[in-house]
Order: structure tokens, then C-alpha cells, then sequence
């Protein structure tokens, strides 16, 4: 299946959606066994899969963000949390103007912390945008999932991200991701010292409890959750 949405015009026209959805991912080290691409291709992935219940526009994602924490490791490229913004700004904007008014950020890279402040600005005098999934909503898929490991634990290229691309783009997954974990311990300077100092491969997590049953239940709970987003946003 295609990460990116074929609709036409005449699609959006016969259905026309009063929401959106925007997958916002990043293109930063994954280690040696998932992409760069991997956060797009996830917030992607979910995206599609609310869209086969949920009748919402699918947007083409934002693929490069904010991934300053992963400095100069080769590859990675970031803009600023102000681009971001603007960016979103700009898109909510042409939404609204062909007459969708309601916008769903599904996000896929813990470090774009600008889209709560992006979302919290939005909703100052109506209910107009919500960021999925949140921290909770992962919690939960991950419990349903039955995952091994904790959110803090498998911060990157780890358990999670690895299972959801192993079901739903498994094509993008390396050999490897067997032996790759690393246990990085706390990490009370991230923001300040990066990834690098806590982690040589690129890797905070276990892939190797990964599994493409794991992937699929993961998106499965995280589908159910987001009918109370719709919600929340009056839908």
C-alpha cells in the first residue's frame, strides 16, 4: 500500500470531509536497521489506518521536523520548531479556506514538542485541532499490544517502531534489529547533550522483542482511540 494519498479532487469533492489528517514524522537515524524516514512512514501508516474507518482527509505528511536532539548524525536534517509552526499555520489555513475546519496532527517523533504549543493555539476560541496520539494513547496501544517493554525504555528504533513497520511496511525493516538493543538508562540531559551521549548505534530500545503482531495490535488500539478525538473536536 502507498505511504502517500492518491485521492483526486473529485474524491474530496463526493466526500466531503469537515476533518483532516497531517502525519508528521522526521527524517533522522533510526540506527542500522529502520530509515530515516521511519517517524513519516509510521505517522503515515496510522494515518492510513484511521482512514479506512474514519471518513477524514488524508494529507501528504511533513516529513523533516525537528530532530536537533540527533545533531549532525549522517543524515538527519531538521528545521525549526518556528518552520513547523508555520508550516501547520499555513495548512490549517488552506484548509479551512476550501471549507475543512477541523485538523488532526498525528505524530510520530517525540521531539516535535511545538505541536502541543501549535494545537494550544489553535483552540483559543473553538475546538479546531487535536494532536494524536498522546502519550496516554501510545500507553495503552502498548499495553494491548502486549509489549515487552516501557515507553521511556524504548524511546527510538526500538520495540514499537520496529513492530508497527514490520506489519505495516515490513519492506523497510533490515536484518538486524535481532541484536540492536540498547538500554540508555536515564536521560536527564537530552536536550542539552543529545542522543549521542546516550547511545553509540543510534538505538534507545529493544528491537528485538518486536514483532509484526505486536504492530498490528498497536494500530488496532490506536484506531479506537481516536474516535475520541473526533469527539473532542465535535464530530
Amino acid at each position: 500500500m502507498n505511504l502517500l494519498p492518491t485521492t483526486t479532487t473529485v474524491d474530496v469533492q463526493d466526500q466531503a470531509p469537515s476533518v483532516a489528517v497531517l502525519p508528521i514524522g522526521s527524517y533522522e537515524q533510526h540506527g542500522k536497521h529502520l530509515p530515516l524516514i521511519t517517524d513519516t512512514a509510521i505517522a503515515c501508516v496510522i494515518a492510513r489506518e484511521l482512514s479506512q474507518v474514519y471518513p477524514v482527509l488524508v494529507l501528504p505528511p511533513i516529513s523533516i521536523a525537528c530532530s536537533h536532539e540527533h545533531g549532525t548524525w549522517p543524515g538527519t536534517v531538521s528545521i525549526s520548531a518556528r518552520t513547523v509552526h508555520a508550516i501547520i499555520t499555513d495548512i490549517a489555513a488552506s484548509l479551512e479556506a476550501s471549507g475543512i475546519r477541523k485538523l488532526v496532527l498525528v505524530n510520530a517523533h517525540g521531539g516535535n514538542y511545538v505541536l502541543s504549543n501549535v494545537v494550544q493555539e489553535a483552540n483559543l476560541t473553538e475546538a479546531r485541532m487535536t494532536l494524536f496520539p498522546s502519550g496516554r494513547e501510545w500507553n495503552r496501544a502498548r499495553d494491548h499490544a502486549g509489549l515487552t517493554s516501557n515507553a521511556h525504555d524504548d524511546m527510538h528504533a526500538g520495540e514499537i517502531e520496529t513492530s508497527i513497520l514490520l506489519y505495516a511496511e515490513p519492506d523497510l525493516v533490515r536484518p538486524g534489529y535481532e541484536t540492536a538493543d540498547h538500554d540508555g538508562g536515564e536521560r536527564p540531559f537530552l536536550l542539552t547533550h543529545g542522543m549521542k551521549a546516550y547511545t553509540e548505534t543510534g538505538v534507545i530500545g529493544f528491537p528485538s522483542y518486536a514483532s509484526g503482531a505486536k504492530g498490528k495490535a498497536v494500530l488496532a488500539s490506536l484506531t479506537e482511540s481516536f474516535a475520541n478525538h473526533l469527539t473532542a473536536l465535535g464530530e
